[in-house]
Parts: structure tokens; C-alpha cells; sequence
């Protein structure tokens, strides 16, 4: 017999006030008074709001100094929710798209999310701000410094000078160009106009900076001032017949391209981050355009007002007689970049060894007849395993050690020969030569995120915990994250 309307308001009504409920009661009428009596639901236990401010602006400045120093949209994250969650906010989720990190903390249902927005306006390289910032994190993680605290604590970070002058970083990127001269076949004096030649295009560079040049820009002009210098060399006579002027070119180059963040972006590609990624291939190919305008300028006008540039010599032939040189070669590159890049000393110390050990086990399968790019890609996973065991020890950074290590391996030869190529003998091969230095590259950074990540089940004191992590870790806490989805 079906219940009318009126009969279940009826009985509703009787027992709405009853102190015992029956099971044979309908279900409809169950339901609702259960459901008047249980309570709203209540979010987690959160500070107060102006706290739960601070600890948000915090975790984002820490995640804008990581950012600006290179590190990838993956340690960036995990450095944000480790923060965030060491001051009692359990429930953040972080949005990163290259120039931007947003944080947004979930406070329940009954509450509106908090969010706080950092734009990352600067890059620039500054490994002992990166190193004192990892400190701070690991301070707050482990609970030794307060909110407040932290938030004094980074403000003298991120406001201290850098901690060499920058006369030292000129000649620091001098003596890189010198290095990597003699790494890829130059003799003393080659290596000393290199350096001198570097250490102008650093201090051009500069004023242009101040005057707020874009970067693309100063790559144009970094390229055609170091070649234009060289080919003045050539046409003055100052360097012999039997020199290699176009090791000069070269050096330089490969400076111009260590200031790339060509890691970071293989990085964030290879762990998901591909808007992120996306925003960094852009940046890397204008600054490579860049480049490779100024060079074919500078060799297009050369060839214009009849200076007969240097015809491109063949590199010298693989030998365990210059292996020696060519590991001491990679040593004095990788530190050079390191204080260049105002890495600690401890720092600089680590990567000049993974530069010599790279420089030398790239050269040694070189001999051994090897292919570039799989020399590069073996020689970079070697410098990214080793570093990841040891940088986390040593309190370093793995960052650091692994675009240190790498850099004396750039393809700055293979460049200027595809570039001589395409510009000056008007031949089809330069693209097949452009086309290999890029996959160098690629394989240089693929390496590294590669080795960083087979260091992680290995490494001492983590064990289990390391082969939860989603990714490999450069910079920032070693601690399990949430996949955020772009």
C-alpha cells in the first residue's frame, strides 16, 4: 500500500522529539535526524591567518631564490610543500610556470584556500646563496629556527653581496675560456688570448646589463665581440701560422653557453613539468639565437671587407698522451665556472674534481672511439652519480657539482664549426654539425638528471625512502612530494 505525503509528515512529526529510535522507522526519517545531529565538517588544525601568510610568503621566497639559481620546477615544489609543512600546513599545493610559483593552502571546507603568487623576475648565478638557503631548509625541516626566524634569516641571504668581487669573476671566466683552449687541442698561447678575450666579453656584458640590454641581445654581442677579436688576431699577424685562432672563438662559445640553464630544463621535462619546461626551451634557444647571430655577423662582415677568416683546422686526434693535460684542463674549466658562478670553496673544491673526472673519462672513451654524444651522455651520468653521493654528504648543493662538471664538455667547437660552415663556405654539412652539438647538449643534461637519479637508492642514511621520491632531486630537501598537475 504506498505512503501518502501527508502520512510521512505525519509521522516525521511524531518522532522527531523521541529520546529512542526504532529500526523499523523508514529509512527517510533516519536519515534526517541523523544527519541534524552530526556536526559540520571541520578543515585541519591551521595556525591563524596571518601565520598561515608568513609561512606561505616564506615558502615562496625560498622556491623564487631556487628558481633563480637554476633549480627545476620539481625541486622548487618540494622545497615549498617541505616548508610549508614543517610550520603545520599540511594541505598546499604549488603551481610553478617558469616565471611565477603559486601557493595555495586548503583550510577545509569551511574556509577559504589562502594563496600567495612570487614572480621570479631575476636569474642570475649565485651557488653560495643557493647553498645558504639549503642550510635554512634543513633548519626548518629538522624544527630548529621559527617562522620568523627564517623569514630574518633569509632576508640576509638574499640581500648579503656576492661573496667574491667581480673583478674575480672576470678573471674566473678568463681562466675558463683558458681551460677549455687547452681541452680541445690549444696550446699556452692560445689559452692566454682566450682568456683575455673572455674576460672582455665578461665586462661588456656587464655595462650592457646595466643598462638593462635584454639578454638576447648580449648574447648577439658576446658573440660577434669574441669572434670579431679573434679574427683581428688572425689578420694582424700577432698569432703564428702554426696557432688554431679558432680555439679562441670556441673558448668563448663555450662561456657564453655555460650560462644556459640547459639542465634545469631537461630536468622538467623529464619529471612533468612541461609548461615550465616549455618556458625554458624558449629562453635556451633565444639565447642560443642569439649567439649564433653574433658569431655569423661577425664572420659575414669579416668575409665583406676582405679579411680572409682562418679555415677551420682539424681537431686533434684522440691520445692518452694529452689525456693527462686535458683532465687538468677540465679541473681548472669546472672550478673556474664554480667561482665565477660565487660557489662556496668547499663547492669549488667538488667540482673541479667532477670537472677533471668528466673531462677525463669523456676524453678516455674518445679514444677508445666512442661516439660524441654517447661519450657526453656516459661522462654526465658518471658526473650526476658522484654527485648525488657525494654533494648531499658534503652539504653542497647537487646542482652545483653537476653544471660544474659539464660545462668543460659543452660542444662550443662543434658549434663554431657548423656556424663556419653555414656562414662562410656556404656548405649544407653545417646543419648536420649544428644538429650534433645540440644533441651533445641534450645528452650532457640527460645525463646528469639520469645519474642524479640512480644515486638516490644507493645513497647512505635513505634507503626506502628515496625510491618514493617521484623524480631526481638537484636542489631542496630529499622528501616525498605530490605530483602537481599543471
Amino acid at each position: 500500500m504506498a505512503v501518502t505525503k501527508v502520512e510521512v509528515t505525519a509521522v516525521w512529526f511524531a518522532q522527531r522529539n523521541r529520546p529512542a529510535r526504532s529500526h523499523n522507522q523508514p529509512r527517510f526519517v533516519r536519515d534526517r535526524r541523523v544527519d541534524s545531529q552530526v556536526p559540520a565538517v571541520q578543515g585541519p588544525a591551521l595556525p591563524d591567518e596571518a601565520t598561515v601568510h608568513y609561512v606561505l610568503d616564506l615558502a615562496v621566497r625560498i622556491g623564487e631564490v631556487q628558481m633563480s639559481s637554476g633549480a627545476g620546477a620539481s625541486d622548487a615544489t618540494a622545497t615549498i610543500i617541505a616548508v610549508a609543512n614543517a610550520y603545520g600546513l599540511p594541505h598546499c599545493e604549488v603551481d610553478v610556470i617558469f616565471t611565477s610559483i603559486t601557493v595555495t593552502c586548503h583550510r577545509g571546507v569551511d574556509y577559504p584556500p589562502l594563496t600567495s603568487l612570487r614572480v621570479v623576475r631575476s636569474r642570475s648565478l649565485d651557488y653560495t646563496r643557493l647553498a645558504l638557503v639549503e642550510r635554512l631548509v634543513r633548519d626548518i625541516t629538522r624544527g630548529r629556527i621559527r617562522v620568523r626566524d627564517a623569514h630574518i634569516e633569509l632576508n640576509k641571504i638574499t640581500t648579503a653581496p656576492h661573496p667574491y668581487p667581480r673583478w674575480v669573476a672576470t678573471l674566473a671566466w678568463g681562466g675558463m675560456a683558458a681551460g677549455i683552449t687547452v681541452l680541445i687541442g690549444g696550446d699556452a698561447l692560445m689559452a692566454l688570448f682566450a682568456g683575455l678575450i673572455t674576460a672582455l666579453v665578461d665586462r661588456v656584458g656587464r655595462l650592457l646589463n646595466r643598462r638593462a640590454l635584454p639578454f638576447f641581445f648580449q648574447q648577439v654581442v658576446g658573440g660577434a665581440l669574441a669572434t670579431t677579436c679573434a679574427l683581428l688576431l688572425v689578420a694582424s699577424g700577432v698569432l703564428p701560422d702554426d696557432t688554431r685562432p679558432t680555439l679562441v672563438v670556441a673558448a668563448a662559445i663555450t662561456v657564453l653557453l655555460s650560462g644556459l640553464s640547459v639542465v634545469s630544463t631537461v630536468q622538467d621535462a623529464i619529471t612533468g613539468y612541461n609548461v615550465t619546461a616549455a618556458g625554458r626551451t624558449i629562453e635556451v634557444s633565444m639565447m642560443t639565437a642569439g649567439l649564433i647571430a653574433g658569431v655569423v655577423l661577425a664572420l659575414n662582415v669579416a668575409v665583406s671587407l676582405g679579411l680572409p677568416p682562418q679555415a677551420l683546422a682539424d681537431p686533434l686526434a684522440p691520445s692518452f698522451f694529452r689525456l693527462p693535460a686535458q683532465i687538468v684542463a677540465g679541473t681548472v674549466a669546472a672550478a673556474s665556472f664554480a667561482v665565477a658562478s660565487y660557489a662556496t670553496p668547499r663547492a669549488v673544491l667538488v667540482a673541479a674534481v667532477a670537472g677533471g673526472a668528466g673531462a677525463g673519462s669523456f676524453s678516455a672513451l674518445a679514444i677508445a672511439h666512442v661516439g660524441q654524444i654517447t661519450s657526453a651522455a656516459v661522462a654526465a651520468t658518471a658526473i650526476g652519480f658522484a654527485g648525488g653521493l657525494l654533494s648531499r654528504r658534503l652539504r653542497i648543493p647537487p646542482l652545483v657539482v653537476a653544471v660544474s662538471g659539464i660545462v668543460p664538455l659543452l660542444p662550443g667547437l662543434s658549434t663554431y664549426r657548423a656556424l663556419f660552415e653555414l656562414a662562410v663556405e656556404r656548405t649544407i654539412t653545417g646543419l648536420p654539425t649544428l644538429m650534433g652539438a645540440a644533441g651533445t647538449a641534450l645528452a650532457l643534461a640527460a645525463g646528469v638528471v639520469l645519474g642524479e637519479y640512480l644515486a638516490q637508492p644507493v645513497r647512505y642514511g635513505l634507503g626506502r625512502l628515496e625510491r618514493r621520491l617521484s623524480g631526481p632531486r638537484l636542489a631542496g630537501p630529499l622528501r616525498p612530494t605530490r605530483r602537481r598537475l599543471e
